[in-house]
């Protein structure tokens, strides 16, 4: 389904729009955080991109595949690789 276009005066329809140019950009193993409507709040998922169909992005997080549909998406941006682990102590 065709999304509205975003116009100047609204910011949220702005980030969405730039949001969901991200996500058509990546490629999958990309590590992004996605924010999405869930309920009657937000959720985020962070992780690598693993899949996308017409209708929603697939991210692995630490704790399993989130599958989020594009049409509850409000922010999306790339973000780099985790920090490396910190050295053993002996």
């Amino acid at each position: 389904m065709p999304q509205p276009a975003a116009t100047p005066s609204d910011p949220a329809a702005l980030a969405r729009a730039r949001a969901l140019a991200v996500l058509a950009a990546a490629a999958p193993g990309d590590r992004l955080v996605v924010r999405a409507h869930h309920g009657d709040g937000a959720r985020d998922a962070l992780g690598e991109l693993v899949a996308r169909t017409p209708t929603t992005v697939s991210i692995a997080t630490r704790r399993g595949t989130v599958v989020v549909p594009l049409d509850a998406v409000v922010a999306a941006k790339p973000v780099p690789p985790p920090p490396a682990p910190p050295p053993c102590r002996t």
